[in-house]
């Protein structure tokens, strides 16, 4: 026999685990990966609704006028301190839902769950821009808020979804 029978190789051909494989439980994906997804629903959505409250506090500081208008209101009326983090969490429960009924019935359900809300939050754009009677300087910061609840939600869902049914 020689050195480079298959016999000899076999052993040598297995990769060792790097210490990376081995901690993975340990991550933030091992620990997404072993949550329902409902409860990386509501995690994230809290983490979303915080973030989100924080940018809109930060813009408060800074100056922005924090009045909008809905569609055919006559003025605007001043959007409370916690406003931000009750409309990402109200808004959230629809992901959540989508989020389960993916995780369930879709092939893709990650990037189904990805494409689907990128698409919405996009859509969810038009409201601030065309609110009547809000500073430009409000509905920009309207805008972003809704960018910044979305990139710290989505992200996380979505690795979730990547993981597998649960």
């Amino acid at each position: 026999m020689s050195v480079t029978t298959p016999q000899t190789q076999a052993p040598q051909t297995q990769a060792p685990q790097t210490s990376a494989t081995q901690t993975e439980p340990e991550s933030t994906s091992g620990f997404l990966a072993a949550r329902p997804v409902w409860l990386v629903g509501v995690l994230a959505t809290l983490a979303g609704a915080v973030v989100t409250e924080a940018f809109a506090l930060l813009a408060r500081v800074t100056g922005v006028p924090m009045e909008a208008a809905g569609p055919g209101a006559k003025e605007a009326a001043e959007i409370p301190v916690g406003g931000f983090g009750g409309g990402v969490v109200f808004w959230s429960v629809a992901g959540i839902v989508l989020a389960v009924v993916l995780a369930r019935w879709a092939k893709q359900p990650a990037r189904t769950f990805t494409v689907t809300t990128v698409a919405l939050t996009a859509l969810s754009l038009a409201g601030p821009a065309v609110a009547p009677h809000t500073a430009t300087s409000t509905q920009i910061v309207l805008a972003a808020s809704h960018v910044v609840a979305a990139a710290v939600i989505i992200p996380l869902l979505a690795r979730r979804l990547s993981h597998g049914r649960r």
